[in-house]
């Protein structure tokens, strides 16, 4: 096209480029999503579907985006980690924000039947996303650390206050109170002598929140590799996961993902009440070793 007399507009947009070398973090979080989920009937205190949704929606980001090495999800936010060296729109930060974040939203809204059936979006949802950079690996890993430190804290609290709430009778503001200055220690016990509820044989999905990692995988037939992006519910804040998966900080080739063969009674137990996806595109019921397969291939 031809140059015009109003191309000097274009000056107004400011440069907005992330620092070279740093990992790249684009975290995104619903906007009143206490009420969304009121609307449109999440159980509480976690909602295997709206967890599952989540995780549909942070898929179809990395299927898009191979430049995102790793996502980390909870409740209503999810967090993905750019390799260091992506020159992804020339690593500019407001081009990153923006397309995850109308992407995972739209993905959100796209595969909302797949996982809720006949509960029908009431409105849009809203998320808002922010634009971190990350000059270190021990950076990242702590950066990701206080997430998974920050679902475990949530989960605790929100299972020991649903369970006053739903169990007991509790109001709202009595379960609050019942909870105010109490410790980890003292929600653990509460659970146990109130509810006979070990907190630590809840599905580690809810505990731990979601991982999001792409692998090698052999398909059902034909065994080819093929890249898929798969879902563990694990530890990020020790380093056996780090020493298991050095390709995501090493930044090398993909490793060969070979298929657990038992499954997790305990979270295949919550997962009923989730509509059952057998597509290439669905996420799979959790196993033993706190992984799933095949969430999405390309």
């Amino acid at each position: 096209m031809a140059k015009s007399k109003y191309e000097y507009v274009k000056n107004f947009e400011l440069p907005d480029p992330c620092l070279p070398n740093c990992w790249i973090v684009v975290r995104i979080d619903g906007r009143g999503f206490s009420r969304f989920a009121d609307i449109h009937g999440y159980v509480k205190p976690n909602d295997v579907r709206g967890l599952n949704l989540m995780t549909r929606a942070a898929t179809c980001v990395m299927d898009e985006f191979r430049d995102i090495c790793l996502a980390f999800g909870q409740s209503d936010e999810y967090s993905f980690v750019f390799r260091k060296d992506t020159n992804l729109f020339n690593r500019r930060a407001s081009k990153l924000m923006t397309v995850v974040n109308s992407l995972f939203a739209s993905s959100f809204v796209f595969h909302w039947t797949g996982f809720f059936g006949p509960i029908r979006l009431q409105y849009p949802p809203t998320f808002d996303a922010r634009v971190v950079m990350y000059p270190t690996d021990k950076n990242l890993r702590d950066y990701l650390g206080w997430r998974q430190a920050d679902a475990h804290v949530n989960n605790l609290y929100n299972t020991a206050f649903w369970g006053l709430v739903l169990k007991k009778g509790f109001s709202n503001t009595q379960a609050e109170e019942r909870l105010r200055g109490t410790l980890a220690s003292d929600k653990n016990e509460l659970l146990f002598s109130e509810f006979g509820l070990n907190y630590n044989n809840e599905p580690p999905m809810f505990r731990k929140g979601t991982v999001l990692i792409r692998k090698l995988c052999k398909t059902p037939g034909d065994g080819k590799l093929r890249h898929v992006v798969l879902p563990f519910y694990t530890d990020l804040i020790g380093d056996m996961f780090w020493r298991e998966n050095p390709e995501i900080l090493g930044m090398k080739s993909l490793q060969v993902y070979h298929r657990p063969t038992e499954e997790n009674s305990i979270i295949q137990e919550h997962s009923k009440s989730s509509p059952k996806q057998d597509t290439p595109g669905s996420v799979a019921s959790p196993t033993t070793n706190e992984n799933s397969l095949i969430s999405s291939e390309k």
